[in-house]
């Protein structure tokens, strides 16, 4: 691949910012602007992150619920480490929105819902104080679960299946002295979502079980995402 002549191109045509902001899903495209201005907002000192931190007795005790959202917002000040964060999140969330959700808004809010609701009452039970890092890792483990053929490279020197993309960046951490907590409840929250999304209707099916779907929108999903339809009713005369 020439960077450099990439480079010299992207110069050349000039990089629209705002034609690629507006080409994201509007699902990524909320999740990444909300991140973008907590950040924004912590570094021009309008807010404190020790507002944003999940504290269960600050959220149950003294009523500061906006805490359950900010710790998914707040990926740390601006530097290059939140470059990273940003990277993943747009690159992942969007593959993700464009891919296996495309056509279902209401499908892929529920992914999200289900991987905050899961990732909210395990915290209290870790020494975590932002889960946005567990939220995105959770993104990528279904992405790689879900895109089994892709090819990927690791620094350039050596390649693997994107399935085992979460593992080899978990090893990453491992070997860096980072901590994994937030690593590992994103796999375990994305493999329990793998499970129920894609691997329980096929045993249901198979063994004939009623319940054939459990992660299914409710209706007042599809009607937020504007998916909504009335179920027909045919009679007959």
């Amino acid at each position: 691949m020439d960077i450099g002549g990439a480079v010299a191109g992207a110069e050349g045509a000039g990089f629209d910012m705002m034609s690629w902001y507006m080409e994201i899903p509007v699902i990524s495209r909320l999740y990444f602007t909300g991140a973008f201005l907590t950040t924004a907002a912590c570094a021009v000192d309008m807010i404190s992150p020790y507002n944003l931190y999940f504290n269960w007795d600050l959220i149950f005790s003294q009523g500061q619920v906006w805490r359950l959202v900010t710790t998914y917002l707040f990926f740390g000040m601006f530097s290059v480490d939140f470059m990273f964060h940003m990277y993943f999140l747009v690159r992942y969330c969007r593959l993700l929105e464009e891919g296996d959700f495309r056509g279902r808004t209401a499908n892929f809010l529920l992914f999200l819902i289900f991987g905050i609701t899961m990732m909210t009452l395990v915290a209290p039970f870790v020494s975590v104080n932002f889960l946005g890092s567990s939220l995105t890792f959770m993104m990528v483990y279904v992405w790689g679960r879900r895109n089994t053929d892709v090819r990927m490279s690791f620094l350039g020197v050596f390649t693997f299946n994107a399935p085992y993309l979460p593992w080899v960046m978990l090893t990453f951490s491992v070997l860096l002295g980072n901590p994994v907590t937030m690593d590992v409840i994103g796999i375990m929250v994305g493999h329990t979502y793998y499970f129920l999304e894609y691997i329980y209707p096929v045993i249901a099916d198979i063994r004939g079980w009623d319940v054939k779907r459990i992660m299914n929108p409710p209706r007042l999903l599809h009607w937020i995402c504007g998916t909504y339809q009335e179920p027909l009713h045919l009679h007959q005369d």
